[in-house]
């Protein structure tokens, strides 16, 4: 849990941050809607002060059975109430647009940082209290920048209000006089001093007795955002939940999940239980309070009945403005809860761009030189813990080399791969790549975009920056000429392709690109051997130059590349221990370009049907 003073220096961090909005390039349009809101917020409290005379006005034509009067005042409160309507119908436009606009920069900021250089996989690999961000990012960066606006009309209406209506008590009320034996004591303005006093004494019992309710709301919303990602986890893997028979498991995970939420939700009933005594005595009070007090001097007839009710009216108006805090503190606490998740969200971020700093502590160096494909030099990749996980590695890889990497498994070859990528920081040496050379990584399993099957293909470069000619005939060459008629069909196809079938697409999305330097981190592992062969094959004849790396575990790939590194487990972490020169086999490259001709031309004309969800290739082991 974090400690008090961390949490509120996380609220000021996020003040910091969030009023970005009042200075930067929406400045213009931020201080517009704030101005708009304060004249529609004064006029609004120009309008309640006239309607506290004219409540003075009517009871004291009641008080006088003026019918006239009663007439004369029902046609004054006409033009307030279309007064009364327009401005609030304003204020709900100026306040609605306020925080839409605010919330649009905030996410904007956020997902803008979140997903550059790789922030949103790095925060997966770094111990902090920034889990789940997507919650962060949606539900509390809307509560973040929602309450503060509401609170800020609210604070500055409760203020103005409260100077207005203390002048109109101090008016109305005049001074109190008591006697007290042969003394007199005459106290002035004594409505003001009773709201006064009474205001601070239910402010204070409302701090002291919801003191917990910050906490409370913020253990909430990380417990449902945990609860919600759990199960998104389980609808987005469910079909290997299904096939491994792991209902009951992923069950009882859900539930127990569930049960933190509903206890936390248990210890927040009981927050608000003890806020709502407070609260509620109030409403109940606080009207009675100024009648009792004005009954002294209506008796005595120093106060008619319009006075008395012009003075409890505005008592209450006092009252409340004193007592903002009051009505608005489980808000508030909500409101804390969401600004410190939101800033420990950015604070991770933070971290993550420190590293990324030229000289950053711990950190591997970055470069780019003339004439080499890769170099590793004196590189050592660790945990953000400092654990060493691959240490004082030297490679270098030249343009057009094709390079396999072997090793069991747990040596840290995938976690080489995000170092060479840039996506693991942590470390130290150096990793140099081309100058202004283009790198395309192939993962084990390639990521599948929401909507149609060419976005899917193209990804990431623009759908509509490939000819319908080019996309066709290498969909066709890869063995996918099956899906050309569902190119523009939008469905999950993360669901609906098989692994196989994924992963000729990543060799689509190869070909398309033609890069300098390949790195495949088991790309071919879901494919049978002749697909394999057919990928492999394709990749040495369309791009004869790229410098490939690759990542296997399958002996047959050694065939398509010239050398081998081996990784192997060391005290301190993995090294590399052999990087030998792979002898030419020519008979083999024979049947295999042999094979290849036969593989190409079925692929061309097969009309295989399209593969479901539960279909999948053989792979090889």
């Amino acid at each position: 849990m974090i400690a008090t003073g961390s949490r509120r220096a996380l609220v000021l961090r996020f003040w910091k941050m969030a009023s970005g909005f009042w200075r930067g390039p929406s400045r213009v349009k931020a201080w517009t809607l704030t101005v708009g809101l304060v004249a529609i917020s004064l006029s609004q409290i120009a309008v309640q002060y006239r309607l506290n005379y004219w409540t003075r006005d009517i009871f004291n034509a009641v008080g006088e059975k003026d019918a006239g009067a009663l007439v004369h005042q029902a046609w004054v409160l006409l033009p307030l109430i279309v007064l009364v309507v327009s401005l609030a119908v304003g204020a709900v436009f100026g306040r609605m647009t306020m925080q839409r606009n605010w919330r649009a920069w905030l996410v904007h900021q956020l997902v803008g940082r979140w997903v550059a250089h790789g922030h949103y996989y790095q925060l997966n690999l770094l111990k902090g209290d920034h889990q789940v961000p997507e919650g962060r990012i949606t539900d509390d960066a809307r509560t973040a920048t929602d309450a503060p606006v509401d609170f800020a009309v609210g604070l500055f209406q409760s203020v103005v209000s409260g100077i207005t209506f203390i002048g109109v008590l101090w008016f109305v009320g005049g001074a109190l006089t008591l006697e007290i034996g042969s003394s007199v004591l005459r106290v002035p303005g004594y409505l003001v001093v009773f709201a006064v006093v009474y205001s601070i004494l239910i402010t204070l019992c409302m701090m002291y007795i919801a003191r917990r309710f910050a906490l409370v709301s913020e253990s909430i919303n990380q417990a449902e955002a945990e609860f919600r990602y759990g199960l998104t986890h389980v609808r987005e893997n469910g079909e290997s939940i299904a096939l491994l028979g792991g209902e009951s498991e992923e069950r009882v995970g859900l539930l127990m999940a569930f049960k933190t939420v509903v206890e936390r939700w248990r210890l927040y009933c009981h927050q608000h239980m003890r806020a709502t005594v407070v609260s509620n005595t109030n409403y109940i009070i606080a009207p009675a309070i100024p009648i009792f007090l004005c009954m002294p001097k209506y008796l005595s007839g120093d106060m008619t009945l319009g006075d008395v009710t012009q003075a409890a009216a505005a008592f209450v108006q006092v009252q409340s403005a004193f007592n903002w805090l009051v009505d608005n503190y489980p808000r508030f606490a909500d409101w804390m809860a969401s600004a410190r998740r939101v800033e420990s969200l950015v604070a991770a971020i933070d971290q993550l761009e420190a590293l990324e700093e030229p000289g950053g502590i711990g950190t591997i160096r970055h470069s780019q030189k003339e004439g080499i494909a890769l170099r590793l030099l004196d590189l050592t990749v660790a945990l953000d813990d400092g654990t060493v996980v691959i240490s004082e590695t030297d490679v270098l890889i030249r343009p057009s080399e094709r390079v396999l990497i072997v090793g069991e498994s747990g040596t840290g070859k995938s976690t080489l791969v995000r170092a060479i990528a840039g996506l693991w920081p942590w470390g130290s040496g150096e990793i140099a790549t081309m100058k202004d050379a283009c790198m395309f990584l192939m993962p084990q399993q390639p990521y599948m975009p929401l909507g149609s099957l060419r976005r899917a293909m193209t990804c990431p470069m623009p759908a509509g920056s490939v000819t319908d000619t080019e996309l066709r005939n290498l969909m066709a060459t890869t063995g996918l000429g099956h899906l050309v008629p569902r190119l523009d069909t939008l469905e999950p196809w993360h669901q609906v392709l098989s692994g196989g079938e994924k992963q000729r697409i990543a060799f689509v999305r190869l070909f398309l690109s033609q890069p300098d330097i390949v790195i495949m981190d088991e790309a071919t592992s879901a494919l049978d051997p002749d697909s394999q062969t057919l990928m492999m094959s394709l990749l040495a004849d369309r791009l004869p130059d790229v410098a490939v790396i690759s990542i296997s575990h399958r002996p047959e790939l050694a065939v398509f590349h010239d050398r081998q590194l081996r990784f192997e487990h060391r005290p301190g972490g993995s090294q590399l221990v052999s990087d030998i020169t792979l002898p030419p086999s020519k008979r083999r490259l024979g049947n295999l370009r042999s094979r290849l001709g036969r593989l190409g031309g079925r692929a061309k004309h097969a009309s295989e049907p399209p593969h479901t969800g539960t279909q999948r290739e053989n792979a090889t082991p």
